[in-house]
């Protein structure tokens, strides 16, 4: 997935944990200190993993993890090159 406006995501994800009356005071400081630092966290706080999958037959979540990484040379109309990201392998059916 890609973040095309981390100021809009991490908006809604500060509003998110603003109106959660659960949060107690502490954890609600520690959630908005990571959502400001980290796109990952801000998605994690819009988007709960569970109700992804709970609806796909077959499937049991037994763990989730977010992570983010700035691509600073991302080229969306580049032609994709499997050798280029280790794939060549598994793009040829020998992997």
């Amino acid at each position: 997935m890609e973040v095309t406006d981390t100021d809009r995501l991490t908006g809604a994800a500060v509003d998110h944990i603003g109106k959660d009356p659960s949060l107690p005071d502490e954890e609600r400081r520690q959630s908005l200190e990571a959502v400001k630092e980290d796109p990952a966290d801000a998605l994690a706080h819009l988007i709960d993993p569970f109700d992804l999958v709970t609806g796909v037959p077959g499937t049991e979540l037994a763990q989730a993890s977010w992570s983010s990484e700035e691509l600073t040379d991302y080229d969306p109309d580049a032609e994709w090159d499997a050798a280029e990201w280790d794939l060549a392998d598994d793009a040829d059916g020998e992997g």
